[in-house]
């Protein structure tokens, strides 16, 4: 059995070599390529592609549609900012009066200030150009200062000054008043006496005061000499005409 699969191969190696010289000896040349065979069946689906770029945007071709109809409200948004204020509004009309108020108390001239002086010159001190007047006639409320020559405001309110003065020499006097120690006003009058003769040089004014300003007579250190003796008196007098409201 052996010696028999031994016979067989030998048989089967010399038949391919003799396949193989033939091949490579007598082998005919190629002939012509035959005619395309019918197309063969479709093939199965192939696999999913990668996702390819985005194209181009499209050229919008299509009329637009009308307006909807409007949605609900939304809820309410939350509070805002205060803004600046505005400018003001015109002024309103009057209002209609009040009721008639109850009569008040019966006045009483005794409760009204009513500060007046009046002074004269009899043995005054020779202090600079200040005239003093110092016998005091009255002096209500005690406002005038007979040793400065000055009245000194303790009612705001206006108020009417007026002085005489004799002389027999040129005259030149002034109606001072000063407010926290500063020349409010200063009025003067003057007289020309060439016969020396007694003269009275006389002037008067209505000053609006307040509470502490001074008031006084003052003269021209030049045409100050006023007569001083018992032929005939000088006189300063001041009063409140009314107070301020």
């Amino acid at each position: 059995m052996e010696a028999l699969w031994g016979w067989l191969v030998i048989g089967v190696l010399a038949m391919s070599l003799a396949s193989t010289v033939t091949q490579d000896v007598c082998r005919a040349p190629d002939g012509r390529a035959g005619a395309a065979g019918t197309p063969g069946r479709p093939g199965r689906p192939g696999l999913k592609g990668e996702r390819g770029d985005p194209g181009a945007a499209g050229i919008r071709t299509g009329i637009r549609g009308p307006k909807g109809d409007e949605g609900d409200p939304g809820p309410p948004g939350h509070p805002g900012k205060m803004g600046y204020p505005g400018p003001n509004g015109p002024l309103g009309a009057p209002g209609i009066p009040g009721p008639k108020g109850t009569k008040g108390n019966p006045g009483n001239i005794n409760d009204q200030p009513r500060p007046a002086f009046s002074a004269l010159r009899r043995n005054p001190p020779n202090v600079g150009n200040v005239v003093i007047f110092d016998a005091v006639v009255t002096n209500e409320e005690g406002r005038y200062q007979s040793h400065s020559g000055q009245f000194v405001c303790g009612v705001p309110g206006f108020y009417y000054f007026t002085f005489q003065v004799v002389s027999k020499w040129d005259l030149c006097l002034f109606i001072m008043s000063s407010r926290r120690g500063q020349v409010l006003r200063s009025l003067g009058f003057c007289d020309t006496n060439s016969k020396g003769l007694f003269q009275v040089l006389s002037g008067s004014t209505v000053l609006q005061l307040q509470q502490g300003d001074q008031v006084w007579i003052e003269k021209n250190p030049a045409k100050g000499r006023i007569y001083q003796g018992p032929e005939a008196d000088s006189v300063f007098s001041g009063f409140l005409i009314f107070p301020s409201t």
